[in-house]
């Protein structure tokens, strides 16, 4: 890196923790981007059990950064880890409204390991700025860099070398870094190394080269329409380590920008203006609200008790009963109803006795070819139930055979 390099460099503002267990103070600028590295080797110390010297420890940590008394960082304050095993970066660009005012940020640390955690704070003092803001500002977009790529000091001193090779300025400071996601970009698919790209706004006090400027020639507008890649003659001196996407550059001129203010004119869509909001006094008199808790549980209770008692007379109070329906009815109904009652009452009886004797009609009382009287064929204490419906003549008593004749011609007893 050359000395002007390095020297342009030294202005954006690089921090590292120290080893010493106390607050660290930065005093950054205002409109300077600003950059502090959060080393993972440091927190190692932190969580017992300590290592020994010599002794290498990769447990994973992360970071969690906001500030003291809030639960996020300042606006112009962002923070990047991309693992576990990476550091972790704040950056951001200081605005002139926090000059003076000491700003604290609580670092805190867990190992994802062990679950212990460490913590520290970091006082920023931001500082005034000389010529703040650089009047001439170019916002560079460069597609094969990730933000935390960027962010190295090395990698941005590359890039803040060859501008300054471009733009040939006095003065030179990178401004901020914005990774493309920030500003709608897509994640890139994980395949031929990708990246997500990254604007980088630089500040000079000079006017903007010739170089710069062939973007806005209409022959470089026509192909960024036409999404083609323009023709610029210094593209060659950022090739070699950034591609940079020349149809996004931008260009503002602080010295040529107008004051956009205009006096508003009211009209029907604008409301007059009332005032400063001036809330209630502390005089104001308690309100008693027994009235209308009463009103309120009262009248939906004395409805439904109404609803309740009409209901249960009619349910209980208006039944005709059965005497009345008896009267209404036919006699010849009831003398109907009457025998399907009692019928179905004699058979309902009878199923649950059924050791009672067998009809004289099934019982066999002579034999059919003797003219002998036969006996019951069943007991007193036989089971009706086993009894079968037909029985076959193997089963009569003192049955006679009948003669069959033969197919030779012979009869056989």
């Amino acid at each position: 890196m050359s000395p002007a390099t390095t020297g342009t460099f030294l202005l954006t503002v690089y921090t590292i923790f120290s080893k010493v267990h106390s607050d660290r103070n930065v005093y950054p600028s205002a409109g300077v981007l600003f950059v502090h590295v959060l080393e993972r080797e440091y927190f190692k110390g932190e969580f017992p059990p300590y290592p020994k010297p010599g002794e290498i420890s990769n447990d994973p940590i992360t970071f969690n950064t906001n500030l003291m008394g809030y639960p996020d960082r300042p606006g112009w304050l962002r923070y990047i880890q991309r693992t576990p095993y990476s550091d972790g970066v704040l950056y951001g660009s200081p605005t002139a409204e926090n000059v003076g005012k000491p700003t604290v940020i609580e670092i805190t640390a867990y190992n994802r390991r062990t679950f212990e955690t460490a913590r520290h704070n970091l006082i920023i003092n931001i500082m005034s700025a000389e010529d703040f803001p650089l009047p001439y500002q170019a916002e560079f977009f460069i597609k094969n860099m990730n933000v935390e790529e960027m962010l190295a000091s090395e990698v941005l001193g590359d890039f803040l070398g060859a501008v300054k090779n471009v733009w040939q300025p006095e003065r030179l400071n990178a401004i901020n870094i914005t990774s493309a996601l920030d500003r709608g970009g897509r994640v890139p698919l994980p395949i031929d190394d990708m990246k997500e790209g990254v604007y980088v706004m630089v500040g000079a006090d000079v006017p903007f080269s010739s170089c710069l400027r062939e973007v806005e020639n209409p022959q470089n507008q026509l192909r960024c329409s036409q999404e083609m890649e323009p023709v610029i003659t210094c593209d060659k001196k950022f090739r070699t380590q950034f591609y940079i996407d020349w149809c996004k550059i931008s260009l503002v001129d602080k010295t040529k920008q107008v004051s956009t203010y205009q006096e508003v004119i009211r009209g029907e869509g604008i409301l007059p203006d009332g005032g400063e909001y001036k809330p209630p006094s502390d005089s104001l008199k308690s309100r008693d609200y027994y009235t209308d808790f009463l009103i309120t549980l009262a009248v939906p209770s004395a409805v439904a008790l109404v609803l309740f008692l009409i209901l249960a007379y009619i349910m209980c109070c208006r039944r005709e009963g059965v005497e009345k329906r008896n009267m209404q009815t036919p006699d010849i109904q009831l003398v109907h109803h009457s025998a399907i009652q009692k019928s179905t009452k004699e058979l309902r009886d009878m199923s649950k006795n059924r050791e009672i004797a067998w009809p004289l009609s099934t019982l066999p009382v002579f034999h059919p070819v003797t003219g002998e009287i036969i006996p019951p064929l069943h007991t007193d204490n036989y089971e009706s139930t086993n009894m079968p419906l037909m029985q076959t003549q193997q089963n009569l008593p003192h049955q006679t055979q009948i003669p069959q004749q033969q197919t030779t011609g012979k009869w056989y007893p």
